[in-house]
This record gives structure tokens, sequence and C-alpha cells, in this order.
């Protein structure tokens, strides 16, 4: 009996070891793995709210390529379901269709910490005839002296609106033009919204009447001026839906011969992102969208990021251009490639875009 009895009191005693040694490894395998969760945001895919797998930072001031899977197909298909839907009627300025878009930006922005950079999101045009705002939003740098730099990221979220019908069509959906450029800015601003990553301030600036002759930019453009903001760069989106045909390059510059921004772009790529496309400078492309109108009243390296190059795309100003003709993995392709680049140029210690 008694050794039976010491036998049970070993035992009892053993596994009770056990249990204290296997916490301590649980204990000590957390304490050491601490440091490489705090360097990774793993949020779930499917939280609107949250990042799309790991996104693993590097040094963007030396050139390095982020190897960054934020957002994927799935995830622009849903913001370019909604932009370019028929519910939208065409996102004409100052239509209920528009305003409609207007809100869905809002609460993206609101969603991941980026604040209105005015009083609210909307800011009124002050040269349009009916009521028409852009949507303005602005996350702070997080660096003490750099935040006082700013970088405009921009896109127009209007479009024609209801047109001469084709069939039994006439809703203008606008998905490439440019609901797609709006929707790769919303990601940009989910993305740094998160990341909280940006030394320069950066302002999203959503344009409305660029259809009426670049209306929403000129009147940003020049409040802004009035404010005197130390503007960097503006960096603008459009037509980014459908990817470019035969070319060595994920995107083409306008205004590409004026600055060394495709330089600098490839170089936080880590590989040839920008390049030039000939038909651009030949019709005039740097003065036909919104960078120009900053361009304009700051003399600062303002230009647009396209995929539209005459040739991959038929359905320009017409019924046609529908998600249907979108591919969803190239804009997810050149939003993850554009977040180091965006990063990268907020990041660097000084202003290294130049004017030639």
């Amino acid at each position: 009996m008694l050794f039976l009895s010491l036998k049970i009191i070993i035992t009892i005693y053993t596994n009770r070891m056990k249990q204290y040694l296997s916490l301590l490894f649980v204990i000590l395998l957390t304490s050491c793995g601490s440091k490489k969760i705090s360097n990774e945001v793993e949020l779930n895919p499917t939280n609107p709210k949250g990042l799309k797998g790991s996104v693993v930072a590097t040094n963007p001031n030396k050139g390095q390529s982020s190897k960054i899977g934020f957002t994927s197909p799935s995830e622009v298909g849903k913001l370019m379901g909604f932009l370019a839907s028929d519910e939208l009627q065409g996102r004409d300025s100052g239509s209920e269709g528009i305003a409609k878009a207007a809100t869905f930006i809002e609460g993206i922005l609101q969603e991941n910490g980026v604040r209105p950079y005015f009083v609210s999101y909307r800011d009124t045009l002050n040269n349009f005839d009916k009521v028409a705002y852009n949507v303005v939003g602005v996350l702070e740098g997080n660096d003490a002296g750099l935040k006082n730099e700013y970088i405009v990221l921009g896109a127009h979220y209007d479009h024609i609106g209801i047109i001469s019908p084709e069939g039994d069509d006439e809703i203008a959906n606008g998905a490439n033009d440019n609901a797609s450029g709006t929707s790769t800015l919303l990601e940009l601003a989910r993305y740094f919204g998160k990341t909280k990553s940006n030394k320069r301030s950066i302002i999203f600036a959503f344009f409305s009447a660029e259809e009426k002759g670049l209306l929403g930019s000129r009147h940003l453009a020049s409040k802004l001026k009035g404010e005197s903001i130390d503007l960097y760069a503006m960096l603008n989106f459009e037509m980014v839906g459908v990817p470019m045909v035969g070319k060595d390059h994920l995107l083409y510059l306008t205004g590409y011969e004026l600055s060394n921004l495709a330089e600098v772009s490839n170089k936080y790529a880590g590989e040839k992102i920008a390049g030039f496309l000939p038909k651009a400078k030949e019709l005039g492309l740097f003065k036909r969208s919104d960078n120009y109108a900053f361009h304009q009243e700051f003399n600062v390296p303002s230009q647009t990021y396209s995929t539209f190059d005459f040739t991959n795309f038929g359905h320009y100003h017409k019924v046609g251009d529908e998600n249907e003709e979108m591919d969803y993995g190239h804009m997810a392709n050149v939003i993850n490639k554009m977040i180091p680049v965006v990063m990268g140029i907020a990041n660097a210690p000084e202003k290294e875009i130049k004017y030639n």
C-alpha cells in the first residue's frame, strides 16, 4: 500500500511538472514572437475595415520594393460594384447619383481615420451652376517636421450621367472613367488610414465636375493656394481599369518628360512601374486631367497615372463603360504597387521630385 501510495504521489507530481513546463514554454514562445507580430498587420481580409494579408515593412527611402499584398480583385470589385452601378445613374455632377457616391466615399474615409480637410468632407464648388462638391480628407503625417508638407492624391468621381441611348441602355456608368481611379484612391486611403505610415500629410481629393471642364480640381487648387499650404506634389489617378497593351511598364505618366516622377516612382516600386506613352504627349493629356490645376496654381510636380492607352478600351464616354469591361486583378496590382511608391514619396527626407 505504501509503495502504491508513493507511486500515485510521484505520478501526480510528474503530471503537474509537465503542465508547468508546458505553460512556461508557451509564455517564452509568445515573448520571443512578439516583435515579429508587432511588425506585421494581419487583419481579417473579409472585413472591409481591415487589411488584406500581411504587410511587410521595408525602408522606402532605400528604394526597396515592399512585398505588399494589401488589396485583392474582390476588394476592388466591392468598390467598383457600387460606384459604377446603375443606382448612381452615371454620377453626373449635381445629381442624386453622385450624392450617393459622395456619401459612400465619406463613409470609407471616416471608417479608416481619414478626417475631413475642411469643416466637413464636402467642399461645395464655387464655379459650377448646380450644387456640386469635392470630397476632401486629410491624414496628418507622423513626423513633426515633414507633416507640414503636403501631398495631394486625387481622382475625379463624377461622370456624364444619362446620355443618348444605345439599345435599351442610357446610363454612362463610367467604370473606367473614373470609378477605377476613385477606387484606387479609396484603397490608398484605407491603407494609409490603417497603417499611419506617412511622414508627410496626405490630402485625399475626390473631384466633382471634372467632366464639366476640370472645375472641381480648379476650385480646390485655388482654395488650397489661398491657404498657402506647402504642397510637395500632386499625384492623380485616371482610367486605370484595364491594362495597357504591349508595354514594358504598368502605368504611364502624363507630362512624363516634365519631371523625374517616373524615375522616383520606379525606384520605390523596385521595377519599371511608370513609363512614357507617346500618344499622351501628342494629345496633351497633361493639361486634360485634374493634375493640371495644381500645376498652374503651385508650379510643383503634378501628374496623372493612367493605363488607358487608346487601344485597350473602346467605350470612352459611352454606355459600354461598364464593370464587365474592367480587370479587377490589374487594378489590385496597380494599387499594391503604388503603395510603396506613395510611401516612399511621403517619407523621403527631402523633396526629390523635381520639374526638369
